[in-house]
């Protein structure tokens, strides 16, 4: 993303507050050390629970795939870290992880990197300004953090930019529609239910908020990317929403597919 000071200021407080009324964070070790398979505060259960559910199915059917063929630690770049549970679950399979954010609280935000036992780099950095040299990485993973992203074809031509061959770019729980409009609508709901519970709409940096069919097909042509989709289970609840939405007339609700991304002709 690319912000002004001030708007960088206003769009970190107003995230911050969110996060804190969402309970978010703990003061007890053991609670970041469980993520994502618990959530011992009991306060973000479901959610905690489908993002449990995505990190399996990405270990099993991606992570292990790259492991298998580079074989050797891996250098993965924590795009939008937040408090750090995916590095730390990377070092645990001995790869190097570098978590990056804009957010550093000491709950929600890089420096509650010190719960965990094993130790990274932690750098306060936006996407699109990433302070690294080329071909400093094996893997770039956007951790439910890609749709804060205002220019993905500037983000990720600079994510490209770090990444060694054959490296790719992963992308996890950002929600996913197939067309525009579908994402467009879930956008002003989602500012509609922030005023009305906050007191503002959580906009000061106009991130995109979604990511859907067309526009990954446009990323695919403006940057070479080949796309695979990969699509968790998350139970027959989920696998119904949309015909729940079709008999309600609303909107399709948005998927959250892990999206591999490969640079080609690089």
């Amino acid at each position: 993303m690319i912000s002004n000071g001030i708007a960088r200021k206003r769009f970190i407080e107003e995230y911050g507050h969110i996060r804190h009324m969402e309970g978010r964070g703990s003061d007890d070790s053991a609670y970041y050390r469980a993520l994502p398979f618990e959530d011992l505060s009991g306060r973000n259960c479901a959610m905690w629970a489908m993002r449990a559910k995505t990190y399996r199915y990405f270990e099993k059917n991606v992570l292990d795939r790259f492991e298998r063929s580079i074989r050797r630690p891996m250098d993965i770049l924590d795009l939008g870290a937040g408090n750090c549970w995916l590095s730390y679950r990377l070092a645990l399979r001995n790869h190097c992880p570098t978590a990056l954010d804009i957010f550093v609280d000491e709950r929600d935000g890089l420096l509650a990197a010190r719960h965990y036992p094993q130790s990274f780099p932690l750098v306060e950095a936006e996407f699109d300004h990433l302070p690294f040299r080329a071909n400093s990485f094996d893997l770039a993973i956007f951790n439910s953090s890609l749709h804060y992203s205002t220019n993905y074809v500037h983000t990720l031509s600079e994510v490209q930019r770090c990444l060694r061959r054959p490296g790719a770019v992963v992308v996890l729980d950002s929600p996913v529609y197939r067309v525009k409009e579908h994402g467009e609508q879930m956008v002003g709901e989602r500012h509609s239910d922030f005023l009305k519970r906050y007191g503002f709409r959580s906009d000061a940096i106009p991130s995109i908020e979604f990511l859907d069919m067309p526009a990954l097909d446009e990323l695919s042509r403006a940057l070479n990317i080949k796309w695979q989709i990969y699509r968790p289970w998350y139970g027959w609840r989920w696998h119904l929403r949309p015909c729940k939405a079709w008999l309600k007339r609303r909107r399709p609700p948005s998927r959250f597919w892990i999206l591999v991304g490969r640079f080609e002709n690089r």
